[in-house]
């Protein structure tokens, strides 16, 4: 049965507002940072973000589910379950770096219907909707067209990639390439979707890093996958490859397969 998005979209655009207010006057300024068990940053705005949009969503949408970056899961078997990175790219924003965002996705039934991509200090927002076309600050955007994987631009997570297991694939990937840059997270798939970035190929994602992603690329025309060319969904997206032109994504995965 088909469900009109549309409330939930402009209730994402709320969270949106909300998170922007909240993270502005703690971006560039002193913050006491913590290491998590996974060696990854965390600071007060992470946490603080997260929990005014589950106080928002739980307010709004009381039977819905939210799974969050900072505290877990709660009723995360419903119909609809709201995903939420509050600041994806932490190194970015307290390294006092603009490329960050805030990545807020709806599930249903474990598929992501709902993406919004959050620059909250440069007042950048992309919205993506299952079956409809991505806008950016309201209006439509498209990805640009690149047929040849020689011309393309790429992006990936950051250089520590190619220390990895996986750095030989996307050390391949990178050579194949016209030109690579690094450390723009969830950033880089909101240019993909404005047409100056081809391809992004990310690894060691979890739900609420790629879920809000494949919305926006795809309602922009793109196409997003994991490497292993299935369909972005709730544990399916770890390692996650989104292009522009379509005709890219063959290519990209077989570097990527090795």
């Amino acid at each position: 049965m088909s469900v009109d998005l549309q409330p939930f979209a402009e209730f994402a655009a709320e969270l949106a507002d909300e998170l922007g207010a909240f993270i502005r006057p703690l971006f560039r300024r002193p913050l006491d940072i913590v290491s998590k068990a996974d060696e990854s940053p965390v600071t007060e705005a992470d946490r603080g973000a997260e929990q005014v949009m589950r106080k928002l969503i739980n307010a709004r949408f009381p039977d819905h589910g939210i799974v969050g970056e900072e505290f877990g899961a709660e009723n995360a078997d419903a119909e609809f379950v709201w995903h939420l990175d509050p600041i994806d790219g932490t190194k970015s924003f307290i390294s006092g770096s603009a490329q960050f965002v805030t990545l807020i996705a709806l599930t249903r039934h474990n598929r992501p219907v709902l993406g919004v991509i959050n620059q909250p200090v440069n007042n950048e927002r992309w919205i993506g909707i299952e079956g409809q076309k991505t806008t950016f600050n309201g209006k439509p955007v498209s990805v640009r067209k690149c047929p040849d994987i020689a011309d393309a631009t790429l992006y990936t997570w950051g250089a520590e990639i190619l220390y990895g297991p996986r750095g030989p694939a996307v050390k391949s990937l990178i050579e194949t390439v016209r030109l690579t840059r690094f450390s723009a997270d969830g950033y880089a798939y909101g240019l993909l979707a404005l047409g100056f970035v081809d391809i992004v190929a990310d690894e060691g994602m979890k739900p609420h890093d790629y879920l809000a992603l494949a919305p926006v690329v795809k309602g922009a025309g793109g196409h997003i996958t994991d490497w292993q060319g299935r369909e972005i969904e709730f544990g399916i997206g770890e390692k996650t490859l989104a292009v522009g032109d379509r005709t890219l994504h063959e290519a990209a995965l077989n570097i990527l397969q090795g």
